[in-house]
């Protein structure tokens, strides 16, 4: 009958010690114990098995002055505090004590080490009307890929590579430390648990060949400069048969003079004559979409914003889409002719609040309190 984990014993009780043992006392008991629970020493025990977890588990706690702390004032709740949520299983406190002591295994518990191939790295450059609208972008690359011949085995054909000598296959050599035995990654065959002989002659035994190939990216519509796309599985084949890495693409994105972008934002600027601004009309504006009329209200003063919702660019998550921003400026003239000047003269009698406060709330002000604000309010 298998022990119930969830009607957990008193940790002490469990390790064979007083509540007043001192840690010194505690890993003895723990190491006696998981030496005669170990799972190695125990092939096939479920009994055994659970012990060996139930005493893992004890002397986690009891050997942490924080979480003894905790259990011994709230039981088999308190460690839970100090986030301990006890072992999945047997490989899990394996794993957890590799790691604990520097180890890189225990012996009798992993099998030969697949690796995955190295990830590849490449930049993309597109324009920003790709990068808006998104596009098929054709991308040269070279990497390596499992040899034909003989599958990535490495091996000639008709022969298989063999198991290793060494290691018998399992790809790791054990060492006694100790009351654990503890495997280290085989030298002979670095883990691969397999030797080749017979070399395949197409790949001299490496068992990849390097291939060059024009791939096409799907460019997703909304991508912003300096942004990476994952490509699973185009990066480089694997050792002995190994899966392949993975293929990160970064983007360059050209800069469109029109326009300039913030997340999914985009600001542009439209120059008004004085008489647009101070009379009123109808200017035209560009958009991802090509010039679109815009009225410009009476009255409109420098660097005045005005906001044209859904104008911007679509989100590379596909969250809706940003806005367009209008920032006005006025061209003041460098050159008038006397008649102009007049007139300008005439209307400064007829208003000489023209250089009010109301009126230098200036274009710097204006778009720092639309396009910032916009920017910390969208993070």
């Amino acid at each position: 009958m298998r022990i119930r984990m969830d009607e957990k014993r008193d940790y002490y009780e469990v390790l064979g010690v007083g509540r007043e043992a001192s840690p010194a006392e505690v890993k003895k008991a723990f190491k006696r114990l998981a030496m005669e629970f170990h799972p190695d020493r125990n092939p096939g025990d479920h009994r055994a098995e659970d012990r060996f977890k139930e005493v893992a588990e004890a002397h986690e706690v009891l050997s942490d002055p924080e979480k003894r702390q905790l259990y011994d004032q709230y039981g088999h709740a308190g460690p839970r505090q100090a986030g301990f949520e006890g072992f999945g299983g047997v490989e899990d406190i394996l794993s957890h004590f590799a790691d604990m002591f520097g180890f890189g295994g225990f012996g009798g518990r992993r099998g030969p080490r697949v690796e995955q191939g190295d990830d590849v790295q490449a930049e993309l450059a597109i324009s920003f009307a790709e990068a808006v609208r998104g596009c098929q972008k054709p991308l040269d690359l070279q990497r390596l890929i499992h040899c034909a011949t003989c599958g990535g085995s490495g091996a000639k054909a008709g022969s298989q590579p063999i198991p290793c000598s060494t290691c018998g296959g399992r790809g790791q050599v054990a060492t006694n430390q100790g009351f654990l035995t503890i495997a280290a990654t085989c030298p002979t065959c670095r883990g691969r648990g397999r030797v080749v002989r017979d070399k395949c002659a197409d790949c001299r035994g490496g068992g990849v060949t390097r291939l060059k190939e024009t791939l096409t990216i799907s460019v997703p519509a909304g991508i912003d400069d300096g942004q990476t796309l994952r490509v699973p599985g185009k990066g480089q084949a694997g050792p002995s048969g190994g899966p392949p890495g993975n293929l990160y693409v970064t983007f360059q994105v050209q800069p469109d003079p029109r326009f300039q972008r913030d997340g999914d934002d985009l600001l542009t600027q439209v120059p008004l004559s004085f008489a647009q601004a101070a009379l009123g009309a109808r200017v035209m504006v560009p958009t991802l979409d090509g010039d679109v009329e815009v009225e410009v209200s009476p009255g409109t003063q420098p660097g005045a914003v005005q906001v044209m919702r859904g104008r911007g660019v679509p989100n590379v998550h596909g969250r809706g889409v940003g806005d367009l921003a209008v920032r006005f400026t006025v061209a003041v003239p460098r050159r008038l002719s006397d008649e102009q000047k007049r007139i300008i003269e005439e209307l400064g009698k007829l208003d000489p609040a023209v250089a009010s406060e109301d009126h230098g709330a200036g274009a710097e002000g204006d778009e720092h309190g639309f396009f910032f604000r916009r920017k910390k309010k969208k993070r």
